[in-house]
């Protein structure tokens, strides 16, 4: 399939994720003592994941995730080229669905229930601003998410039309985990983009920690991939 039509696939997904997952949290707010917050939040990513699975996953895969596709191409199931093309565009698509959910929010005079202008950023507060506290999270979260994913899309084993739901709720128990403790990132470029715009809106703060939510993600991905490899490739007795 044409490389392109693949990379504005990836672009679309991650820009609705962004839209649609933050835009919810900003909606809503994420307060730990009421708790919906958390789980109208958790379910909002992880239904745009199930509608963008069964939209643009048959042309993409759906990744719309630099750490999804790391694991993939880890896993052997895409170029380096079209991981590059791939993280180019899930990040473009996280920008441009963090400029148009700020655009709704400033020019609609929509209250964020968050108080931090951050377009749904992540950030450290829930740990404590502890980095390796913060990075564990991102680690082990992001490990769940892409074991599950490599699982379900194994070519090996055949999930049928299921696996978009699949993927889906784990990253909605995911967020629910990890809401309260970062934010939830799991995923670089959709903690890239509401960061830089938040930045280009005079909020800098959620820079400070932004390299935790690359660093924390691809960690994670890796090794999720490496083991998942190993266990894949062992014969059967």
């Amino acid at each position: 399939m044409n490389s392109f039509k693949k990379y504005f696939a990836e672009f679309i997904g991650t820009a609705v994720l962004v839209f649609m997952g933050c835009g919810t949290a900003m909606l809503v707010g994420c307060d730990a003592a009421a708790g919906s917050g958390y789980l109208l939040t958790a379910l909002a990513f992880g239904l745009t994941i199930v509608a963008m699975a069964y939209c643009v996953g048959n042309i993409s895969g759906c990744h719309i995730n630099p750490a999804v596709s790391l694991g993939v191409l880890i896993n052997g199931g895409m170029s380096f080229k079209e991981f590059i093309g791939y993280v180019i565009s899930q990040c473009i698509g996280a920008i441009a669905g963090s400029a148009a959910l700020s655009a709704v929010f400033h020019f609609g005079h929509v209250k964020d229930m968050t108080g931090t202008l951050g377009l749904g950023t992540n950030g450290l507060a829930g740990v404590n601003n502890n980095v390796i506290a913060g990075l564990l999270v991102e680690i082990i979260l992001t490990a769940i998410f892409v074991f599950t994913i490599l699982g379900v899309t194994s070519k090996k084993h055949n999930h049928g039309s299921f696996g978009g739901l699949i993927i889906g709720l784990t990253l909605t128990f995911v967020h629910i985990f990890g809401i309260g403790l970062t934010g939830t990132s799991v995923n670089p470029a959709r903690s890239f983009g509401p960061a830089l715009i938040a930045m280009i809106r005079g909020n800098a703060a959620p820079m400070g920690s932004l390299w935790v939510f690359i660093v924390g993600p691809f960690v994670g991905a890796a090794i999720a991939a490496i083991i998942y490899k190993w266990l894949e490739g062992k014969k059967e007795a």
